[in-house]
């Protein structure tokens, strides 16, 4: 049973495995991306290192309140 499982597990993602060409351009646009918005994307870095009061790699470390 468990060699069927994995036989259909690995089916599955070879389907996934190859983008054409004429598909790459779907892929590359912003909306597709997995962070989407860089706006979006920096707030949530703020917040997390206001709340860890540690320096996430984006910028200047700071302390605990956010109010910087």
């Amino acid at each position: 049973m468990r060699m069927v499982i994995a036989m259909l597990l690995a089916a599955a993602l070879a389907g996934c495995a190859n983008v054409k060409p004429w598909e790459r351009g779907y892929l590359a646009k912003p909306e597709m991306a997995l962070d989407g918005d860089k706006a979006d994307a920096r707030f949530y870095q703020h917040i997390y290192t206001s709340k860890e009061a540690a320096h996430g790699g984006y910028g200047v470390g700071g302390g605990g309140c956010g109010c910087n």
